[in-house]
């Protein structure tokens, strides 16, 4: 499938969205730190999810992935 629209695409929002989705399944893999809210923003030309997270120690920490399709390559 061509991808018409890149800001943002459908697919950017999808995965954006599903890494929302998936964070309790994220959570394992993070030694010693709890995800205690995620907030993802669809709505920009490259999506994004912030994580925020709680240490062991009780310190927060915040991680924002943005999502970035590479133009089609035909």
């Amino acid at each position: 499938m061509k991808t018409v629209s890149y800001n943002p695409s459908p697919l950017e929002v999808d995965f954006a969205n599903a890494l929302q989705i998936l964070s309790q399944e994220i959570e394992p893999h993070l030694q010693d730190n709890k995800i205690i809210k995620t907030e993802p923003d669809l709505s920009k030309d490259n999506p994004t999810v912030k994580f925020y997270l709680v240490d062991k120690d009780g310190d927060q920490h915040e991680i924002v992935i943005k999502v970035v399709q590479l133009p089609d390559k035909y």
